[in-house]
Order: C-alpha cells, then structure tokens, then sequence
C-alpha cells in the first residue's frame, strides 16, 4: 500500500515539474511561442509568433516590436533589439 502511494506521489510531482517549466505545455501547443526566424546585421531580429489552444499570438508591441505581416499559423514581429527566447 505504501509502496503505491510513493509512485503516485512521484508521477504526480514529475508532472508538475514539467508543466511548471512551460516546454510541455509550448510542445503540445497549448500555449503561445516565438522564436527568431533572421538575425539582421543591425542587431534586430524578425520573430515568428504562432497561437496557441489556449491562448491567442503574443502580442509584441510591449517590446518595441512592430507587426510585420501574417502567413499561416505564424504571425511575424520587427524587432530592433535581440529578444529573450520564450512566450
């Protein structure tokens, strides 16, 4: 009886722990993420967003980004300085 509450409680902590790190829920898309699609010379980048389940495309506005088209699932972002990887 012990023995199975203990592996219970271990599957139960190991998915929190990876729920809690975002790659599998970003994975499963269920929730929005980014990454950089070019590198420009001038230090700038070119991010692709693509929606998630849960939740819309990200909104990059708040970091000086400017919208710079839609194609499929993917909307694109200007961005004049380097982004941090994620959401």
């Amino acid at each position: 009886m012990p023995k199975g509450v203990i592996v219970a409680a271990v599957l139960i902590l190991a998915v929190m722990i990876a729920a809690k790190d975002g790659r599998l829920p970003r994975k499963a898309g269920l929730t929005a993420s980014c990454v950089v699609a070019q590198q420009e010379t001038d230090g700038g980048q070119l991010v692709a967003c693509r929606a998630g389940a849960l939740e819309g495309r990200p909104d990059l506005s708040h970091r000086s980004c400017v919208a710079a088209g839609a194609t499929g699932t993917y909307a694109y972002w200007r961005c004049p300085t380097a982004q941090a990887a994620g959401p």
